[in-house]
C-alpha cells in the first residue's frame, strides 16, 4: 500500500501559498502582540521585556546564561532590558550555588504582570484553537516546531502539548 503522504498534492507548497503563509504569520503576530503591547507602553516596556518577563516566570530561577541562550540577543542589550525590570521591581536576581551563576525570578509584581499578559494571549489562542478543532491544533504545532531552528525544538518537549 502507498503510503499516505506519497499521495498529498504538494500545491501547499508553491510560492503563492507560502506567501500566503508568510502574509498570515506576520498579520497573526500583529495581533497577537497588540494587546500586550499597549499593555507594556504603560510601564515605559517593549516587546524585549515582554519576551524576558515570559521566559522568566516560565523557568523560575533561570540562569541568565539560559535566558541568552532562549532570547538569543546580545548580553548588552539584556543587560539593558534587566536592569529596567530589576530597578522596577519586575524581577529579582539572586547567585545560584556556584556563586558565577546568576539566578533570574520575577517579583510577585512582576508575577502579575506576566499572568496579565498571558492571559490575554492565552484567551486569542484558546478562541483560535477552539474555531480551529484538536487536529488542526495538532498539525499547527507541527508546523511551528518546523518553523523553528532545530536546537530551539529540543527546549520545547512535546510531553508538555497533549491534546485531547
Amino acid at each position: 500500500m502507498t503510503p499516505f503522504k506519497s499521495r498529498i498534492n504538494p500545491l501547499f507548497l508553491r510560492e503563492e501559498e507560502l506567501r500566503q503563509a508568510m502574509e498570515l504569520l506576520f498579520y497573526a503576530y500583529r495581533d497577537f502582540t497588540a494587546e500586550p503591547d499597549a499593555i507594556l507602553a504603560q510601564y515605559g516596556f517593549g516587546r524585549a521585556h515582554h519576551r524576558v518577563i515570559y521566559f522568566v516566570g516560565r523557568n523560575p530561577d533561570i540562569a541568565v546564561s539560559e535566558l541568552l541562550a532562549i532570547l538569543k540577543i546580545t548580553k548588552q542589550s539584556l543587560s539593558r532590558v534587566l536592569s529596567h525590570l530589576m530597578r522596577d521591581d519586575f524581577v529579582v536576581q539572586k547567585r545560584g550555588k556556584d556563586r558565577r551563576r546568576r539566578l533570574l525570578s520575577l517579583t510577585p509584581k512582576g508575577a502579575d504582570l506576566e499572568r496579565l499578559l498571558t492571559e490575554r494571549q492565552s484567551e486569542r489562542i484558546a478562541r483560535a484553537y477552539r474555531e480551529a478543532g484538536a487536529e488542526a491544533v495538532a498539525g499547527f504545532r507541527t508546523v511551528l516546531r518546523g518553523i523553528i531552528n532545530e536546537e530551539d525544538r529540543r527546549r520545547v518537549d512535546d510531553s508538555d502539548f497533549e491534546i485531547d
